[in-house]
């Protein structure tokens, strides 16, 4: 399965042979993984056991 790169939207493949699914790259996800850490992102609620679940 690809899909894009939320990082830099190329187009990365989510199989389980790409060890930093959901990105692309290494780079790619220590970018995400800084905003995360600046606070710069924030979950907006609190998590719900039903979020776990997919429709």
């Amino acid at each position: 399965m690809k899909k894009d790169c939320p990082q830099c939207s190329k187009e990365t493949d989510l199989s389980p042979t790409n060890i930093y699914r959901p990105f692309c790259s290494e780079k790619c996800k220590l970018i995400d993984f800084g905003t995360w850490t600046n606070e710069e992102k924030l979950i907006s609620r609190p998590i719900e056991s039903e979020d776990f679940y997919q429709d």
